[in-house]
């Protein structure tokens, strides 16, 4: 099993460039940015941990130009968007931003897609909230036409355009994987559907591997290989370690705390020891 890490990083916690150094100098296999492009000052959408929503949703840097300025300073550690909030950005932009950073990089990015849980954010980009998931999915599959395809063109409900020429393409071949964020049974079906794996998050150990079986069930139904569905982002205790393994969960991905330098890089050398990788 890989290991990763991942960070809400804002204009207040350590630069990332020198936390993702730090974490591919330990021997972490990659390092996840979450996205929220902005945080309404007035919403109705309660936060799902309760009381009020951290103060760092208010204060997240952009992840591709974070990853990108992680990208020119490290060799080997892939760069996740874990998860970039499709539904927000223009199909035909994000392919040739998300391409140019995987040819940055050397061919070391993880696409992780979500479509948000604030209903006024979505709402803020001109997104209707009930309808943000089959917007997702046209703009993944959208995306995904344009980094295969020369002559690249898409038509469906909300996405819809004519043959384009749109380069760089992809370093990797087809494309990047596109990892599924979400916990639930909805979120398992999209990854099968039209992502190559799935990254839940705030799940027990146990519990997932419930999920994970339903998969793998729900891949082989569709002709999908199941390793392809498998990749977890996950933050498990330490005898839980073998049992995710056994279950053939690819990758755990553990949250470092929000804050500055001197408390993320001493965490960071504690998972390092203690994961021993």
């Amino acid at each position: 099993m890989k290991y990763g890490v991942a960070i809400f990083a804002t204009d207040e916690t350590i630069d990332v460039p020198r936390l993702a150094v730090a974490a591919e100098q330990l021997g972490f296999e990659s390092f996840f940015l979450p996205e929220h492009t902005h945080i309404p000052a007035s919403r109705r959408t309660p936060y799902a941990g309760g009381g009020e929503l951290p103060r760092y949703f208010y204060h997240l840097v952009d992840p591709l130009v974070s990853l990108a300025g992680a990208a020119v300073v490290t060799k080997t550690i892939k760069l996740g968007t874990g998860v970039i909030l499709v539904p927000e950005h223009d199909p035909i932009v994000l392919a040739k931003e998300l391409a140019t950073l995987d040819r940055m990089s050397n061919g070391r990015l993880i696409f992780g897609v979500g479509a948000g849980w604030i209903a006024e954010e979505a709402e803020n980009h001109g997104v209707t909230f009930k309808t943000r998931f089959g917007l997702m999915r046209e703009r993944v599959e959208a995306i995904k036409a344009i980094w295969t395809q020369e002559d690249a063109s898409y038509h469906g409900k909300f996405v819809n355009f004519d043959p384009i020429w749109c380069h760089p393409k992809p370093l990797q071949k087809p494309h990047p994987p596109v990892l599924m964020g979400g916990r639930t049974a909805a979120s398992r079906k999209r990854a099968v559907v039209y992502c190559d794996g799935w990254i839940p998050t705030a799940i027990g150990a146990r519990e997932l591997l419930a999920a994970i079986a339903d998969l793998r069930e729900q891949a082989q139904a569709a002709g999908r290989n199941p390793d392809s569905v498998s990749v977890t982002s996950f933050g498990a205790k330490p005898d839980e370690f073998k049992m995710l393994e056994d279950a053939g969960v690819e990758r755990a991905v553990f949250w470092l705390p929000s804050a500055s330098a001197n408390v993320v890089l001493p965490e960071l050398d504690r998972l390092a020891s203690l994961l021993k990788v």
